[in-house]
């Protein structure tokens, strides 16, 4: 993720220890990495959720700053109530290491070109998507469901989703409040695009994820 944002996309990039209580100055976006805070020993990112430093990303978040949380940071950003449902353990009780094709289905800061397809990396054991019929309701109609798994061709099937998620989902935003410009300002997403951002690491895609919200911001 450093790497990605301080020499891919040549951004100041500051990296914040859980144990600090606030965000550098003139912080644009706060981007929370996967990496199995605390060995996910009690439940994904419900340990992490107390950590110091959540309180700083929560204001930094409600007063419209952008926050990308990227799997392990997904669920840090369900279990502190930035995004809605939770992540589970996937369809098939084991651990996905491959790469996926994703579809952007909302339009968002971090998925300006509806339709578009994605080859990105999955690595995880816990990103079934799950949330009450009412919570996919609202994600479907108000256009936050960002990303879903798909076919390389663009079909959304059982098959190309690797973990079970509930409609497919791979990446959603959060609501954020439209009158303060805050709308879409927060999004979590199960694969990685820091892991496929440039021609050596097998692709790029997922440089187009960090191209469109670094424009936004």
């Amino acid at each position: 993720m450093v790497r990605t944002l301080r020499d891919v996309c040549a951004v100041e990039t500051n990296v914040v220890w859980h144990t600090a209580t606030s965000l550098p100055d003139r912080t644009d976006l706060v981007a929370i990495p996967g990496g199995f805070s605390y060995g996910d020993y009690l439940r994904c990112g419900a340990i992490a959720k107390v950590s110091p430093i959540l309180p700083a990303i929560v204001r930094h978040a409600k007063r419209g700053g952008s926050v990308l949380g990227v799997c392990n940071g997904f669920q840090i950003l369900t279990e502190v109530g930035l995004l809605p449902g939770a992540l589970t353990r996937n369809r098939g009780l084991r651990f996905e290491c491959r790469d996926v094709h994703v579809k952007v289905r909302g339009e968002g800061p971090c998925t300006p070109r509806v339709g578009e397809v994605w080859r990105l990396p999955i690595a995880h054991a816990e990103g079934r998507y799950q949330a009450s019929d009412e919570v996919l309701r609202v994600l479907d109609g108000e256009g936050r469901i960002g990303l879903v798994y798909s076919t390389p061709d663009g079909h959304v099937t059982e098959e190309a989703n690797p973990n079970g998620s509930l409609s497919s989902i791979a990446g959603i935003y959060g609501k954020g409040d439209e009158a303060r410009g805050t709308k879409n300002n927060i999004f979590g997403l199960m694969p990685h695009p820091e892991r496929m951002s440039e021609a050596a690491l097998g692709g790029a895609d997922g440089r187009k994820l960090f191209d469109a919200v670094l424009a936004a911001v």
